[in-house]
């Protein structure tokens, strides 16, 4: 369900306090200690920390656009968690199937390769888990900074693993649509947490 909510221009320590205040956490001047926001529109991963950027790297969504049907290979919108990270001290190019290092460790930009590679965030919240939605690395790496992907969120081999060092099992993640300076409607995941995007 959504409820119309317009915000213009708000920095990101009053976003944060916005998701705060959203899960009734006790003060909205206490924002979460970490988050991950994702723009579909910029093709950006920002992680908040204390109400304030502490990185931002570029990231792939998907070639379909966004939505949530099964097997459309878009990115969904909404609230999510990380729920898994697979490949800790594995090398950068190690190539996963199933969630499984098979062995083979491929270069950034090898032609004709796609595999998920090097790290990977398993999302759970809303059909992120139901569909395989993860935050991994790509080797199609010229591709990033454009939506190139089947529906996860791409990463260049070194963001992803400074992300994975960076983020722990719950971190909350929101992927958004809207423009940076507005948040324009309030979510609701399947927690029944409310998120604004």
């Amino acid at each position: 369900m959504e409820r119309a909510v317009r915000i213009h221009s708000l920095p990101l320590f009053a976003i944060s306090c916005v998701f705060t205040t959203s899960i009734g956490c006790a003060s909205p001047t206490t924002p979460p200690a970490r988050e991950i926001v994702i723009s579909v529109k910029r093709q950006t991963m920002t992680v908040i920390e204390g109400g304030a950027r502490r990185a931002e790297f570029a990231v792939s969504t998907s070639k379909f656009g966004v939505g949530t049907q099964a097997r459309s290979y878009r990115t969904p919108l909404g609230a999510f968690r990380i729920e898994r990270k697979v490949g800790a001290k594995l090398p950068a190019g190690a190539v996963f199937k199933g969630l499984h290092f098979t062995g083979e460790i491929v270069a950034a930009n090898s032609p004709g390769r796609d595999p998920i590679v090097t790290r990977v965030l398993c999302l759970g919240g809303g059909s992120a888990g139901s569909r395989g939605i993860y935050i991994h690395g790509t080797p199609q790496e010229k591709f990033i900074g454009q939506p190139a992907s089947y529906g996860c969120i791409r990463m260049r081999s070194r963001d992803v693993i400074t992300l994975f060092n960076t983020v722990e099992i719950g971190t909350r993640v929101l992927i958004t649509d809207a423009p940076d300076t507005k948040l324009v409607a309030a979510h609701t995941d399947s927690r029944g947490d409310e998120w604004y995007r």
